[in-house]
């Protein structure tokens, strides 16, 4: 089971709007480095939907081999198309990576069934185990606890990442599945609440740019020091608002470039961080300790 800060990793870019492989090692490398307890590669923060096939497998396969086994490796792989999510699942299935994280298909706005049926058919097709991924905001399809439930008997469906900042969920989808199902916040704001109720960690755009002070407040919560995870948390509050100021991963870009940790590239239809968000990123990275 992964555990602690996992970080959903950006797809660093050249200004051109290529995929900067070298970047993406480095980033790895960083990681690896501070603390981070898993890679969450080519999700939505990864900028997956903007990725050809061959790219999204070129950037699981780059930073997996960098990883090598030194930190799992959780290849986001889902779309609204069972059959394309099934293809590029087993398209990377022969890397070093450790499972999949597989999102609610969206813009359809399948049924409970539909969903449900999705999710067995992804998990019955692979090896690896399946994190499933609800993040209503996006995909106008809010998978339910009780679907939630009826998957967590698969034994390839591992956990989820509940990404709806809703806290009554964490008790409520413990009290379904029970202790052997994993649960992780894709909310960073919640997320140290979610792991203090009994969360297994957190799915983190935050991560990208405060690795090391994610790790360390994960740790606290999951140990069930509130007050130290708090105390944590704090310096950190400004980031897992102001991250989200435009669309992810529109504002840990732009910070990540700050740093000098990127370069600027991303792609159309997203654009780059407005000048009228930039001050807030900053302060909030200021705040941090990260400037």
């Amino acid at each position: 089971m992964f555990t602690g800060s996992l970080v959903a990793l950006v797809t660093p870019m050249h200004p051109d709007g290529t995929v900067d492989f070298g970047c993406l090692e480095q980033l790895v490398d960083w990681h690896l480095a501070e603390g981070t307890g898993a890679l969450v590669i080519a999700g939505t923060t990864g900028e997956s939907a903007t990725l050809s096939r061959d790219e999204h497998i070129e950037v699981i396969r780059v930073a997996a081999r960098r990883a090598a086994g030194r930190v799992p490796v959780i290849a986001g792989t889902g779309s609204n198309s069972t059959a394309q999510t099934i293809d590029l699942s087993q398209a990377v299935a022969g890397l070093p990576i450790a499972g999949y994280l597989v999102v609610v298909p969206y813009y359809n706005k399948p049924t409970q069934e539909g969903m449900y049926r999705h999710f067995c058919a992804v998990a019955d097709a692979v090896e690896h185990p399946v994190m499933l991924y609800n993040v209503p905001g996006r995909t106008a399809a809010d998978l339910k606890p009780a679907t939630v439930a009826r998957l967590a008997s698969h034994p390839r469906i591992m956990g989820i990442k509940e990404a709806t900042g809703d806290l009554a969920r964490v008790a409520e989808l413990r009290g379904l599945v029970g202790e052997g199902f994993a649960l992780y916040s894709g909310d960073d704001a919640t997320a140290r609440g979610f792991m203090l109720l009994g969360g297994q960690g957190v799915v983190s755009v935050t991560a990208n740019v405060a690795p090391a002070a994610m790790a360390r407040m994960c740790e606290a919560a999951l140990a069930g020091r509130a007050a130290e995870a708090a105390a944590l948390d704090q310096p950190l509050s400004a980031l897992h608002r102001d991250l989200f100021a435009e669309s992810n991963p529109i504002p840990v870009k732009w910070a990540l470039q700050r740093m000098g940790r990127i370069a600027g590239g991303i792609r159309l239809p997203l654009t780059p961080l407005s000048a009228a968000a930039q001050p807030p990123v900053e302060a909030a990275l200021r705040q941090a300790g990260l400037l």
